[in-house]
């Protein structure tokens, strides 16, 4: 039995390119904070139980698609949560398919994301929604480069799409790139946004997640506030079903619509972290003054806003309202503060991107401009359909990452049934920085993760 030791996390890098697909709608999901397992490495099964699942798919070829001397083109695959997702990207920024199969059924019936049954649900479906990317692409295996799939973070029992990803590349003799999550979701706005350069500020929010990073390159990131126990997609989520609303749709856009009928200071909530002047985030206490609003109001969740009465319906929108205000006035805080620790180091910064799930919510998007406008940055915004998680920024992710040699050599074309597949449930993206303590020491180089051929070698030397 091979098992890799723990380390830290592959570094890639990239070219901006054209996004060819502007009219894609893909389901958004309900997000919820998952504490996954502590265990780094996980021997991944397929499990096949008789779930439904909603599957689309997009492409923007309608022949079969030339292969160009000189192209990459890379297969992603993303199951680090409740998204089955699979895309094929080309060097040039062509997005040659993309589909992606929802969970939304198993969300509502457990209330957010069961990481078993989520785990079922992927392994369900995966085959079919590789699959139907290559026809879409209409292309084989064989006509591609590589192969990226997210090996973290995530939980654990659904980072199945790495067994997937490595059963490809070992059949057709193809490199495989591990990709990390949120770096992903960073990377996806240089698909899009041509004059995106390094150094850049990147704030990533999502059900589990609330990163403040300054990318000084590809691979150098500087973590400059991150959440100490809620994400904002947490809070949202949360909020939305405490309030009766659809979850289906996920707590962001939920919140944001029924928030349009309120007022945003009828309730009086406090601002998180006021008194710590730094650039971490905190939601547990805004979810608990929520949860508190929502009793006083005597508002019962089993009863859905569709059936609300008129005053029942109104208060629902204000606490929502008052909820979002708070919440996002909270970004707004962290990211000013964060802009003015990244311009001390990198005083060529131009752009502050925001993506993640979170990214969708346009409330969200309105606020944040107001503040990088004041500061002299651009926002940059990937399109909702590429905030939520999603293949294509895996798949351009591996295209970074694959230009500079980094990525490891076609695994075996069978691999022993007790292997065990490098998954990293919790892994840290770039090095901590606090300002006002000692530069070098908070400020540690970044380290770049070795390909995971060292890895096995120095594992088996041992």
């Amino acid at each position: 039995m091979l098992k890799l030791t723990h380390s830290p996390f592959f570094f890639f890098n990239t070219t901006q390119c054209l996004l060819f697909l502007s009219t894609m709608a893909i389901p958004t999901i309900s997000r919820v904070n998952f504490f996954p397992k502590t265990s780094l490495f996980t021997s991944l099964r397929r499990i096949h139980l008789p779930h439904k699942h909603s599957t689309r798919s997009f492409s923007s070829v309608h022949s079969r698609t030339p292969k160009r001397d000189g192209d990459i083109v890379v297969l992603g695959i993303e199951t680090s949560c409740d998204d089955t997702a699979a895309a094929i990207v080309r060097s040039d920024g062509e997005i040659l398919s993309q589909v992606i199969s929802s969970q939304a059924d198993l969300l509502v019936k457990y209330g957010g994301v069961a990481p078993k049954m989520a785990e079922e649900a992927h392994s369900q479906v995966i085959d079919q929604v590789v699959q139907d990317a290559l026809d879409k692409a209409y292309m084989t295996e064989k006509d591609l480069t590589a192969v990226a799939v997210t090996i973290g973070p995530g939980l654990s029992l659904c980072l199945l799409g790495v067994q997937k990803a490595r059963r490809i590349a070992g059949g057709f003799n193809l490199p495989i790139i591990g990709v990390h999550h949120m770096e992903a979701h960073a990377l996806v706005a240089r698909l899009i946004e041509k004059d995106l350069q390094f150094p850049f500020m990147a704030l990533l929010i999502s059900g589990g997640h609330n990163l403040l990073i300054l990318a000084r390159d590809l691979g150098q990131y500087i973590q400059l506030g991150t959440t100490i126990d809620d994400a904002i997609g947490e809070a949202y989520d949360k909020s939305a079903k405490w309030l009766g609303l659809d979850i289906r749709r996920s707590g962001g856009p939920a919140i944001e619509e029924l928030a349009r009928e309120g007022n945003d200071k009828s309730v009086s909530f406090s601002v998180p972290m006021r008194q710590h002047k730094d650039c971490n985030f905190s939601y547990a206490g805004l979810k608990t003054q929520v949860r508190l609003a929502i009793e006083s109001k005597k508002i019962d969740a089993t009863i859905p806003i569709s059936s609300a009465s008129y005053e029942d319906r109104l208060s629902r929108a204000d606490i929502a309202a008052s909820f979002q205000r708070v919440a996002v006035l909270h970004l707004e805080e962290r990211c000013e503060r964060a802009i003015q620790w990244a311009l001390k180091m990198e005083p060529s910064i131009r752009h502050l991107v925001v993506s993640g799930g979170v990214a969708s919510n346009q409330y969200v998007r309105a606020r944040l401009d107001t503040v990088v406008k004041k500061n002299g940055l651009q926002l940059v915004c990937p399109p909702p359909r590429l905030c939520t998680d999603n293949g294509v920024m895996v798949a351009w992710t591996g295209i970074e990452h694959f230009r500079v040699g980094r990525y490891d050599p076609p695994p075996p074309a069978e691999e022993p049934e007790d292997f065990l597949y490098d998954v990293r449930p919790r892994w840290p993206l770039g090095e901590e920085y606090a300002e006002g303590s000692n530069f070098s020491r908070s400020l540690r180089t970044a380290r770049i993760h070795p390909s995971l051929t060292s890895l096995i070698q120095a594992s088996m030397q041992q």
